[in-house]
């Protein structure tokens, strides 16, 4: 493809952003579809994420960003509007320009992480166990209640956030059982949506149970495939179902650009 002056900008911001691969995922997408656009990645520190963001958006020809860790819950500050999905999770991981020049916000983790593991088993009557309930963690749990996981047990270091996606997807979700702290139940689904296993001597985010080939053990984390998560290679070395990061991004890669190529008429 060719640059130009009329190149239309995306971005993806969040720290570290060396392990992304965006960039050339949505720029390979925008080639295939004759869209003139690209999309780069931009590292900012929490401590830098708003004067970061203030000038990303400041920018006439920039129509979209995306938002990763750890910045999906402050990015909500910069929507004018926000989707349902993104008010009860409380988090964004994508902003869209529109025609009047107002920014709107979505939250595609969950359904990323759900269409690929849909791919390989249904979700409907499944006990979830999920680590991890920041803004991947909370798409995760509510996209999994909203395709009919019977119950789902939050484990997370901070009790507060855990106990806050917990009484939200009470209220959203009535008929799945939602609770804190693992109790050493039996788990059809695994989840790790921390960042436990971005480093490469990371351990297990927690205990997992016990894992067969019946097993759906999934992990935002993106890693090679040669060096996966301790989770992934747990799960493998048991003959359980895997759901990797990439798969999850994967997922998200057609909802993420039907959400872009919408600009012009909004939601």
């Amino acid at each position: 493809m060719n640059i130009d002056g009329a190149t239309r900008l995306y971005a993806i911001i969040g720290d570290p952003v060396v392990q992304v691969r965006s960039p050339s995922v949505y720029t390979a997408h925008f080639a295939r579809n004759g869209i003139n656009a690209v999309m780069v990645a931009a590292q900012a520190s929490p401590a830098a994420f708003d004067t970061a963001m203030r000038g990303l958006i400041a920018l006439g020809n920039l129509d979209g960003v995306l938002i990763t860790s750890p910045h999906k819950v402050a990015a909500m500050t910069f929507a004018d509007r926000l989707s349902t999905r993104a008010q009860i999770v409380g988090a964004i991981n994508a902003l869209r320009r529109e025609a009047d020049g107002s920014w709107t916000g979505d939250m595609f983790d969950g359904v990323g992480f759900v269409s690929a593991a849909q791919k390989v088993t249904s979700i409907d009557a499944k006990r979830v166990l999920l680590f991890g309930c920041g803004g991947a963690g909370a798409a995760i749990a509510a996209e999994l209640a909203a395709q009919g996981a019977c119950s789902i047990t939050l484990v997370d270091p901070d009790a507060h956030r855990a106990n806050a996606l917990r009484d939200a997807l009470t209220r959203h979700f009535p008929a799945c059982d939602v609770n804190v702290g693992n109790r050493g139940a039996a788990y059809d689904v695994v989840v790790n949506a921390s960042i436990v296993g971005m480093k490469d001597d990371d351990g297990l985010p927690g205990d997992p149970g016990a894992i067969g080939a019946q097993s759906l053990i999934g992990d935002v984390v993106l890693r090679p495939p040669a060096t996966p998560t301790a989770l992934v290679r747990l799960a493998r070395e048991h003959g359980a179902q895997v759901v990797t990061g990439q798969d999850m991004h994967a997922g998200q890669v057609d909802a993420i650009a039907g959400f872009f190529d919408r600009q012009k008429g909004g939601q």
